[in-house]
Formats: structure tokens, C-alpha cells, sequence
């Protein structure tokens, strides 16, 4: 791994062309930083989201102190977001502990967490022919996860800024059932975190990272042997550019 504060090497390739992120209007831009609430909610209860839900830019949180990383239930997320559903223009507050579970190929829309917890988004189930789509918004104050992958699929993650994290995004490392995933990473602004992108090749997972900037971030894709084993922790098999790994020397850039 590169010492954290050092600009990470990266060997030259040819970039992969990602899957085009759907065009989609009012999606924050990741140089505008941390938006302030417009007001605040407290679930008595996880919310489901079908169909559309616009918070207006309303902190929502559950009342409750975060708990480390003890990982929850759908019940403990403030939003539940269903398979084909759009949750947009909400704050996280950090008043909860498992943010965000979507069950299918989600919309994450301009949405930020402003202390993540166990983790920020989780998706918990997904079909492989599925992606879920995280665009615009940001999150900081990740311990360990930002974004987990437990489904099959895609997950694109487009104009997100992440500060102060341990992992913007990891596929499932030792879920019961594993799949073959992939992300999308693309106009990503990371600053203060230990991998960008944590994969496991030898279920066939990749990532690709384009138009992205880097600061202190230690590691920018790792490669993990999986293992359907939830006792048994994976364990890194190297790190960089690979034919898993798949960005160039001019897609990362210094923040």
C-alpha cells in the first residue's frame, strides 16, 4: 500500500469506457461541498421509498447514537429504497446507524450523510442484468464503509465527494451468497480514506475509475479473495492497476 499522504503509483493503460450515467437533472456537483439542511425529520420509523421521494433537503435521521460498526437490519436504516425507486435531495443526519438499504437497482440522487455510521448505502439485494446508481451528493466520517455492495450487478457512483473514510465502496467480501460484481466510479472527489475501491476478482468483480482526484487516499483499488465464509475474513491479494482494477495513470489526479 502507498503511505497514507502519498500520491499513489499508477501504471499506464488503456482506459475502459464505463457505462454512461443516466442524464439527470438538478445532480450536485462533488466541488460544492456539504450542503446545509433546509429543516430536519425524525423517523419513528425506516421509511420505504417507492416510486419517487424528494426531501427538499431536510436532514432525516432515527433518534438514536451510532453504534459502531454492529451491523442492523432494515428496520435500523432510515430509508428503505425498493427496486426501481428514486430517493433525492435528502441529508443523512447523524443521528441513526445503517443510512440507507435498497433492494434492487435504486436511484441515489444528491443525497449526503454527514456522519456515516456502519454504512452509508448498503444494497442488499440486486439481479446481475441490475444497476443502482449513486449520483451527485457525499458523505464523510466513515470508519470503515461508505457504499456496500451485497447484491449482484453494478453500482455507478458519479460526482459523490467523500472525505474522512475507510472505504468509498466494497464489495461484499464474505457474504453468504456471493456474486460477481462491478462499480462504476466516475467524477469522484476523495480526500482522507484507506481504499477508494475494495473488489473481490475471484468471484469476477471489477472496478472502473475514471475522472476522478485523490488526496491522501492510500490505496486506490485493492483486490480481495472473497469467500462465502461469514466467519472467515478475506484476504488482500494486491492493490493498482489490473485487468480487475481498471483505471490509468490519467484517470486518478491529486485533488
Amino acid at each position: 500500500m502507498v503511505p497514507r499522504g502519498a500520491a499513489p503509483t499508477l501504471l499506464a493503460r488503456t482506459p475502459t469506457t464505463p457505462t454512461p450515467t443516466p442524464a439527470v437533472t438538478g445532480a450536485a456537483s462533488a466541488a460544492s461541498g456539504f450542503p446545509a439542511s433546509s429543516g430536519t425529520s425524525q423517523l419513528a420509523e425506516v421509511m420505504t421509498v417507492t416510486g419517487t421521494f424528494d426531501g427538499g433537503m431536510k436532514a432525516f435521521g432515527r433518534g438514536v447514537s451510532c453504534s459502531g460498526q454492529s451491523e442492523g437490519g432494515d428496520s435500523d436504516a432510515v430509508f428503505d429504497v425498493q427496486d426501481g425507486a428514486t430517493l433525492q435531495n435528502v441529508i443523512i443526519a447523524a443521528d441513526q446507524t445503517e443510512g440507507i438499504h435498497c433492494h434492487g437497482s435504486c436511484t441515489i440522487k444528491n443525497v449526503w450523510w454527514v456522519a456515516v455510521c456502519e454504512d452509508a448505502l448498503t444494497i442488499k439485494t440486486q439481479e446481475a442484468s441490475g444497476t443502482a446508481y449513486v449520483i451527485g451528493g457525499g458523505a464523510k466520517g466513515a470508519e470503515d464503509k461508505v457504499i456496500q455492495h451485497n447484491g449482484a450487478g453494478t453500482i455507478s457512483i458519479s460526482n459523490f465527494l467523500v472525505e474522512d473514510f475507510g472505504k468509498l465502496y466494497r464489495s461484499c467480501g464474505n457474504c453468504d451468497t456471493m456474486y460477481e460484481r462491478h462499480v462504476i466510479i466516475d467524477g469522484v472527489s476523495a480526500t482522507s480514506g484507506d481504499i477508494l475501491a475494495g473488489i473481490n476478482p475471484n468471484y469476477g468483480d471489477t472496478a472502473t475509475i475514471t475522472n476522478t482526484c485523490a488526496k491522501q487516499v492510500e490505496t486506490i483499488c485493492e483486490e480481495f479473495k472473497g469467500t462465502d465464509n461469514n466467519d472467515e475474513e478475506p484476504s488482500s491479494t494486491g492493490s493498482g492497476p489490473s485487468s480487475s482494477c481498471k483505471f490509468a495513470t490519467s484517470d486518478v489526479s491529486a485533488c
